[in-house]
């Protein structure tokens, strides 16, 4: 009987602080990553440049997007927009043809 007390006693408290609590956490935007947000500024100007791993790390980090999607020619991508996302499409001859976000 002790044994079934000392349990009771131990994980009451327990569970009424998890019943009690109103606080929810903050959960973000679907899309949305906090403190990154895409802006395309200046990054016209790769259009008609070569797409490389250096140029796609110096866009990614000018536009202040979080990811990078390279789009290859041909390629079936999601709708979805994510303003923390930065999309470089580029032509068979690995020439960038278009830079914007989403």
């Amino acid at each position: 009987m002790k044994w079934q007390f000392s349990f009771v006693a131990i994980a009451c408290p327990t569970l009424l602080a998890c019943a009690t609590t109103d606080i929810e956490p903050e959960i973000p935007e679907r899309g949305v990553t906090p403190g990154y947000m895409c802006k395309t500024n200046g990054l016209e100007a790769l259009v008609g440049t070569q797409a490389n791993s250096e140029v796609g790390a110096g866009a990614l980090n000018k536009s202040g997007a979080r990811h990078l999607r390279w789009i290859a020619p041909n390629t079936a991508v999601t709708m979805d927009f994510r303003e923390d996302r930065l999309n470089i499409s580029y032509d068979y001859k690995m020439v960038i043809t278009r830079v914007n976000c989403g």
